[in-house]
């Protein structure tokens, strides 16, 4: 029997058990696309999400309905922006102020977003209904507004009108291509720098303004001949 002056502890002088915090919706579609990128949107179970963060399933579905509802999450955030800034480019020539301001905006985005693009190449080779349901929406878009803004450039810069789908994948597969490449490059080129560091990104920043202007720029035309004599 304890004695009778014995202190006992009070229920607040007793250590509490703090419970992990609740994910922000932000967190929540970083690892989502984190996750789909590396193994696809079948490979991605809501337990396998959930276990990541620390948290219960139950708790992501007070987020999001399903998997797949995320998945839809992760592709509007990831590809409205770009959708946007495409569907205004060039719209008033293919100037280089333009062209960099443009370039400065995907950059930025697909550099807060590193694994964007490698989801957006592996949903590209999923099969599900659901998923190409979702690529026709998001990436039909994107290209659809892309090609009529390459379409307007490539008239002036002497392009055939049946090489213009050609242009736009050239252009799609270059500006995403860097981010999805990423490691290979640094092997194959022998790189040693960070490649989202600012100097690395400034590089490739400079390397799609000269490459588009000189794809669709609009070429010179011929000076007329002085006659002679």
């Amino acid at each position: 029997m304890a004695a009778a002056g014995a202190h006992r502890p009070s229920r607040a002088a007793r250590p509490v058990t703090r419970s992990t915090p609740a994910p922000t919706r932000e967190l929540i579609l970083d690892t989502a696309e984190r996750l789909f990128a590396a193994r696809g949107v079948e490979g991605v179970a809501v337990r396998d999400l959930a276990r990541e963060m620390g948290i219960t399933a139950s708790s992501l579905y007070n987020h999001f309905p399903g998997k797949q509802a995320l998945y839809d999450a992760v592709l509007e955030r990831g590809l409205a922006p770009i959708v946007e800034a495409v569907a205004v480019a060039w719209q008033d020539g293919l100037r280089p102020e333009r062209v960099r301001a443009t370039l400065d905006r995907l950059t930025a985005h697909l550099t807060r977003h590193p694994h964007l693009a490698r989801l957006l190449q592996r949903a590209l080779l999923e099969e599900s209904p659901a998923v190409q349901a979702l690529l026709e929406r998001w990436i039909g878009s994107l290209y659809r507004e892309g090609i009529a803004v390459v379409r307007k450039a490539a008239r002036d810069a002497g392009w055939e009108a049946e090489q213009v789908p050609h242009l736009g994948v050239a252009l799609f597969g270059m500006i995403f291509a860097y981010f999805t490449n990423a490691a290979a490059l640094r092997r194959l080129a022998g790189w040693r720098d960070d490649l989202f560091s600012a100097r690395a990104l400034a590089v490739q920043r400079r390397f799609l303004e000269q490459a588009i202007i000189r794809l669709l720029g609009p070429r010179p035309r011929p000076r007329p001949r002085r006659p002679h004599g």
